[in-house]
């Protein structure tokens, strides 16, 4: 940062990626709030020397920039307040006789970075500092295992846990989208063992999520599944109906894979376009293999381990692919970039062997491909720690999907629940915003919905989270 760039941020608010705090003889209590939310987010500036009145700031200077440096910096360096090695670099203005520093955080990649305890991990949201939640520190903490859960094996599992249809028509499929490939000439104890379904015999977590059979799965991930709906609106609130479609519970990622495929085909521009009984296409189409990328990437990226569950929604006006489990990286990074660190790498290779996704990258450039030939956006939402979202904007199809089961209007009662389902740390608040409601009326009607058992609390009421019965 230049003089010049620190007096034009002084002209207008504070960034998402800089604040300022005053500054005198003592460095203010609340920046290591600051520090620890830079270093969980995206980085940013911390300004001292500077006094904010509302929208406005002056330039109250430091009275004693040595004291404030060499405290900063043995806290920073000192390894016995933060829990791992935060990086930082300080530039120091002259302005007007008045020393001001400017201190960079930069993002870590050892997140999450708190101070004292777990307990004191923040987060940034919009232009202020706010205390991470248990579910965000968790997720942050599943986020230091990037890449590792999926090939630790299971204890006491063996080829024997697999679906045999789901691992058999895996087989079937590669070897007649890649007949090239070396592992088609295996037998199935090697072709597991080289591609990581199972190792020492026992299975991966990778092989198991993508071809195990429920029971088995169902005892390592409670509540495995998918969630697709197609809702008849472009809100719940507007919506005609709860949903007309909606994929039923299946077995593994390859099952919920040939099904979703086929569903999401009909969102495609391109009528003629077809794919066999395996998801392939057939013919070409860019807005096919652009959901089928987006569907890929979710599959491989999703966080598994998390209690938020990936999900699919087709709007009238869009299509949304929600994941458990952020990016590692900004997206906009990941765009200049042909690295691709998967969460699941063996679920990954599982994919890519089959010929069904990129060989390198996040499959973004296929993904922006549903731009071409119409007037509609892709957005890549990376906001948060513990999802990632997709949304295709859609053109209104003149002619829809066939609507099962029968449209029956949705009650207001019945939409807070979807929402819940959605999103089980929801708010109360949030629930009203969403709907267009009182705060008042979502409460009436949570209290309903817990005297009827459909609804149940989890958890302190700001770190728990809401549980639906079915």
């Amino acid at each position: 940062m230049t003089k010049e760039e620190l007096l034009s941020c002084l002209t207008g608010i504070e960034w998402d990626d800089f604040e300022v705090k005053e500054s005198k003889k003592e460095l203010p209590k609340n920046i290591w709030e600051t520090v620890s939310a830079f270093a969980n987010t995206i980085g940013g500036w911390i300004v001292l020397g500077v006094h904010q009145s509302g929208k406005h700031f002056e330039i109250s200077g430091i009275t004693d920039p040595e004291k404030i440096e060499q405290d900063f910096f043995a806290v920073i360096r000192g390894r016995q307040k933060f829990n791992v090695p935060v990086d930082t670099r300080i530039e120091r203005f002259d302005i007007n006789g008045k020393w001001v520093f400017a201190i960079y955080i930069h993002s870590s990649d050892q997140k999450p970075v708190f101070f004292n305890s777990p307990q004191n991990t923040f987060i940034r949201t919009g232009s202020g500092d706010q205390r991470a939640s248990e579910y965000e520190r968790n997720a942050m903490f599943r986020k230091q295992s990037y890449g590792l859960m999926s090939e630790k094996t299971i204890p006491n599992s063996s080829f024997n846990d697999l679906k045999k249809d789901s691992f058999d028509g895996y087989r079937r499929f590669l070897k007649d989208f890649n007949a090239d490939s070396p592992y088609n000439k295996m037998e199935n104890e090697e072709f597991c063992e080289r591609l990581r379904i199972t190792a020492d015999e026992r299975l991966t977590f990778g092989g198991l999520l993508m071809f195990g059979c429920g029971k088995t799965v169902a005892r390592h991930f409670s509540d495995f599944r998918i969630d697709y709906l197609e809702i008849p609106g472009t809100s719940y609130n507007n919506a005609t109906a709860r949903y007309t479609f909606r994929i039923p519970e299946l077995e593994n990622i390859w099952e919920y894979y040939l099904v979703l495929i086929q569903r999401l085909r009909l969102f495609a521009d391109n009528e003629f376009t077809t794919i066999n009984n395996m998801g392939a296409a057939l013919e070409e189409s860019p807005q096919f293999d652009a959901l089928r990328e987006a569907l890929i990437n979710m599959l491989m990226h999703a966080d598994y381990f998390s209690p938020m569950k990936s999900r699919i929604r087709v709007f009238n006006d869009r299509i949304e692919f929600e994941n458990a489990g952020g990016f590692p990286r900004p997206v906009k990074e990941l765009l200049k970039s042909d690295i691709s660190v998967p969460r699941n790498p063996v679920i990954a290779k599982l994919f890519r062997c089959a010929k069904l996704s990129e060989t390198a990258g996040y499959g973004f450039d296929k993904m922006l491909l549903w731009q071409q030939n119409g007037n509609r956006n892709v957005l890549f939402d990376d906001n948060n720690q513990d999802l990632s979202k997709v949304v295709f904007d859609r053109i209104i199809p003149q002619v829809t999907p066939p609507i099962t089961p029968p449209i029956t209007p949705i009650s207001l009662e019945d939409k807070i629940v979807v929402l819940i389902e959605d999103n089980p740390y929801i708010s109360r608040s949030m629930i009203a915003q969403y709907l267009n409601i009182g705060l008042d009326t979502v409460k009436e009607y949570i209290s309903k919905l817990k005297k009827k058992e459909r609804l149940t609390r989890v958890g302190s009421n700001k770190g728990g989270y809401w549980q639906v019965k079915k």
